[in-house]
């Protein structure tokens, strides 16, 4: 009897593991084809992102783990067009988003906090606009944030300056104002990652200037 026990539980730790793993492939299956319906796509780059398949680790440009979860998503330069979107948040696993040199348009949606595993958030040279979101300071593990050659407006986050990993800030050429904080990570950067921003009035000097203080902002 303690046989079958141990036979029937075994049995029932399987079938749960099997459908946790199917649940998490077919929601970050969803959050992929969003984006895919999000994009023209000329180039049929996406055409094998098909959401009958029940995992998207089989689909081109998305690499998984272990437990067939997405880890990496490699479309830079695929010469798509169109926008981000939210689900993209739901990619807990996600450690390199990779969408630089597209035509993206509209805003960085704050969704995008939700990566707790993120590497690298590449999004330069696009046409993305909007603010940049201050829930990327929940990226603990970022190291390279490039946001460079957009058309983004507002200040830069000063949570930002939180990301105690983070080794390569770009956000030049963009039309950012204000001030850029010099604290945490900041003060490790230098003037090279916030060149060409017409409206950026430069770094926030402590005790002088306040950093919600910003003449065309």
């Amino acid at each position: 009897m303690k046989i079958w026990a141990m036979f029937h539980l075994l049995l029932a730790f399987l079938l749960l593991s099997i459908r946790s793993e199917t649940t998490n492939a077919n929601s970050e299956g969803d959050a992929l084809y969003a984006l895919r319906r999000a994009m023209k796509d000329p180039n049929g780059v996406l055409e094998s992102w098909d959401p009958t398949l029940v995992d998207p680790c089989t689909w081109f440009h998305v690499t998984c783990d272990g437990d067939n979860r997405v880890t990496r998503l490699d479309l830079g330069n695929a010469k798509l067009s169109g926008s981000l979107v939210p689900e993209l948040g739901k990619l807990e696993r996600l450690q390199y988003l990779e969408l630089y040199m597209n035509n993206l348009v509209g805003s960085i949606p704050e969704e995008l906090g939700g990566l707790k595993s993120l590497v690298s958030l590449d999004l330069y040279h696009n046409n993305l606009t909007g603010s940049i979101p201050a829930s990327l300071s929940k990226l603990s593990n970022l190291k390279f944030l490039r946001l460079n050659s957009n058309n983004l407006t507002g200040r830069i986050p000063r949570e930002l300056a939180k990301l105690g990993n983070l080794k390569i800030l770009d956000v030049s050429h963009n039309d950012l104002c204000g001030t850029f904080p010099t604290s945490g990570s900041f003060s490790k950067l230098s003037e090279e990652s916030f060149k060409n921003n017409p409206r950026l009035e430069g770094p926030e000097l402590m005790g002088f200037v306040r950093y919600d203080v910003g003449g065309s902002c």
